[in-house]
């Protein structure tokens, strides 16, 4: 294969230098003294464009040949990598042509038309992102134009392997050895970048590659042998929500990579809130993902100094409702049931007096159907004050509707209702 290098990553460096922003290496008090362990969160969020991404594109595009970027470049993307190609054409003026699916938020599509400015005509076609991607590539080679690709790329690995250099740049100045190197993986850019820098200069600094549960494609590649197309992925995380990684990234990833973690999105939905409210510190799903693994290896790293690197902090305020939501239901505290209740005045009363503990809250109360029989079957939401109350909540309730059907172990049945 094509070998990425520790000299390629520092070309790209001094490439990028003057051009990005050398984001923060940041101690953070709260995550060292709960883990107890020193943890340093690298901050990709305050990069120009609140992503690591523009690293990537904006060295590949420096790259190219300038016959071809006559003609202008091409990338496909639902956000940030569609961002650091529109804000690298705006500086350098080259025209470029994104295409994104047509289910894109409005807002990502500003973002990309603000970033790119006169140099960018965005394209909405197809309702994913393959179906976009696979356009994307047919409009560039029928207009004889480079294709930036989001990942399988070696000048786009090397862009993001620059964040390793700045890493370790900022901890020889703060005399301190990495032990662990947290990153997220999506299609495997940035781990593939960053893990060839890390081995190549710390052997001993454990790399931990970090995906969504419902998104698993790098462990899917390194269980298979190569890289394969997942059927269906939870697409919450979107920033690193694929399906295939590529073969570039994954042969990369297999060298240097230590290992692979899976981290449920609703604990991701936890570490953002957590990160907002403990910190001030706003993220993507997909940058919260380093930070949620360290509950994962909490017992191993006492003592020990790790760096997570906080990939993006493009958050839409619009999800956060569904960011608390999740993050209860993963924390047990927040439980959906169908239950039947008579159907006559002071019935809830009584549920609340004689089933609902003394600080329980009733989210949701809502008949599926009203009906002429003596009871209705009603989709209840009840929030907990503490988790270890369920069991005792769900003894209650077989008293209250011995068939009570609890949504959670009912995921189709809770998509349809909840």
């Amino acid at each position: 294969m094509s070998q990425l290098t520790r000299e390629k990553i520092e070309d790209a460096y001094h490439t990028l230098k003057e051009v990005v922003t050398e984001t923060p290496l940041q101690y953070d008090i709260y995550l060292s003294q709960k883990y107890q362990c020193n943890v340093y969160l690298k901050r990709e969020d305050l990069q120009k464009v609140r992503s690591f991404k523009l690293r990537g594109a904006y060295y590949a595009i420096k790259e190219t040949p300038q016959e071809m970027l006559k003609n202008g470049v091409v990338c496909a993307s639902a956000g940030n990598h569609a961002q650091g190609v529109a804000y690298t054409c705006q500086e350098m003026k080259v025209p470029a042509t994104i295409f994104m699916p047509t289910t894109t938020p409005q807002q990502k599509i500003s973002q990309v038309k603000f970033f790119g400015g006169d140099e960018v005509t965005v394209k909405l076609i197809g309702d994913t992102f393959d179906s976009s991607a696979a356009a994307a590539k047919d409009y560039a080679k029928a207009n004889n134009q480079a294709f930036i690709d989001p990942f399988n790329d070696l000048n786009i690995m090397a862009g993001q392997g620059t964040v390793a250099v700045e890493i370790f740049k900022e901890a020889k100045e703060a005399e301190f050895q990495v032990d662990y190197l947290l990153s997220a993986i999506g299609g495997g850019g940035l781990v593939s970048g960053v893990s060839t820098f890390v081995k190549a200069v710390s052997p001993t600094t454990e790399v931990i590659g970090v995906e969504p549960l419902g998104a698993q494609s790098m462990k899917a590649a390194f269980d298979k042998g190569g890289p394969v197309m997942l059927e269906q992925i939870e697409k919450f995380v979107d920033g690193a929500a694929v399906k295939k990684v590529g073969n570039l990234t994954y042969e990369h990833a297999m060298d240097y990579v230590d290992r692979l973690l899976a981290i449920d999105e609703g604990q991701v939905c936890t570490t953002i809130l957590e990160l907002y409210t403990k910190q001030a510190i706003v993220v993507e799903p997909a940058g919260a993902l380093s930070v949620s693994a360290l509950e994962h290896i909490k017992e191993e790293i006492k003592g020990k100094t790790v760096v997570c690197i906080i990939s993006g902090g493009n958050n839409d305020i619009n999800r956060m409702e569904e960011i608390e939501e999740r993050s209860l239901i993963f924390e047990g505290l927040k439980h959906y049931f169908v239950i039947n209740f008579p159907q006559r005045p002071g019935a809830l009363r009584e549920f609340v007096t004689d089933i609902l503990g003394p600080d329980d809250d009733i989210t949701r109360f809502e008949y599926t159907k009203k009906v002429n029989r003596g009871t209705g079957p009603v989709i209840l939401g009840i929030l907990l004050k503490e988790k270890e109350e369920l069991s005792n909540l769900l003894k209650k309730m077989a008293t209250f509707d011995p068939n009570y059907i609890d949504l959670s172990d009912n995921p189709s049945l809770y998509a349809l209702l909840v």
